[in-house]
């Protein structure tokens, strides 16, 4: 039987080429993601082609019991989740203070904290149980700094942020590794960056920044998750940042 790694957010940026990399690599992926019944599709299918196992499954993370009950039926017809990789995004756009109603600010909340709360309190003690998994948490620079208008994805990647530390001082001694993934710069995803500057403006992205390495490229950045996710527990990594060579880090920023 193959290991399950379950993505969520199964997208067509970082985690859909996340759950690739692993499926091609031995595990059994299974990908969930909000929408695009058809893309979802497209990714089991080329997960297929080239000689992988997968499923796929639409999900709206901030319905009642969706994760948990997705869980429990992976683990009931699938198999034991070894790897766990929460990619939600929660970023509602740059709103100021005025603009940013109570709706809005809990919607961050909900994907960036809450989910992950929810797909830990489902997962975390059957791996305990197990004594070993990985849970690995993508995240943002909104999580170590809060710039003006990101009140929401501030506030929301900042708690995801302290979450995974208090997962890890619980679960870390009971063989369970987790580890914050912070995405310290733009990543040449079309259906998140790309959606946000539209088709015209983020090609022009990829032929200028893109092509001088100036883009993270979500097929080396799979890279680190699986390395991440075998890493010895001896030299467990339990944050760390990504950045392309040409940006400016978080913490050198004025």
């Amino acid at each position: 039987m193959k290991p399950v790694c379950l993505v969520m957010g199964a997208g067509a940026g970082i985690g859909g080429t996340v759950g690739k990399h692993f499926a091609a690599n031995g595990y059994h992926a299974v990908l969930c993601r909000r929408s695009d019944a058809q893309g979802l599709k497209r990714l089991v299918a080329d997960i297929e082609a080239d000689g992988g196992t997968a499923n796929g499954y639409l999900l709206n993370a901030i319905e009642d019991e969706v994760i948990e009950d997705r869980v429990a039926a992976i683990e009931a017809d699938i198999g034991p989740i070894e790897v766990v990789i929460y990619n939600l995004g929660a970023q509602i756009g740059d709103r100021a203070l005025k603009d940013t109603s109570y709706k809005a600010f809990e919607m961050g909340w909900r994907l960036a904290t809450f989910g992950l709360f929810r797909l830990a309190s489902a997962v975390c003690p059957r791996m305990e149980e197990r004594g070993h998994g990985t849970l690995l948490v993508t995240s943002a620079t909104a999580a170590v700094r809060g710039n003006g208008g990101q009140h929401s994805h501030a506030a929301a990647m900042g708690g995801r942020r302290m979450l995974c530390q208090t997962l890890n001082a619980e679960f870390g001694p009971k063989g369970i590794h987790v580890a914050h993934i912070l995405i310290d710069g733009a990543v040449d995803a079309p259906d998140t960056l790309g959606r946000l500057l539209g088709p015209e403006r983020f090609q022009q992205l990829r032929d200028t920044r893109g092509a001088a390495d100036g883009l993270i490229q979500p097929a080396h950045l799979a890279d680190t998750y699986l390395h991440l996710a075998r890493q010895h527990r001896s030299t467990w990594t339990h944050e760390i940042d990504l950045r392309s060579f040409s940006d400016t880090p978080w913490w050198n920023h004025a």
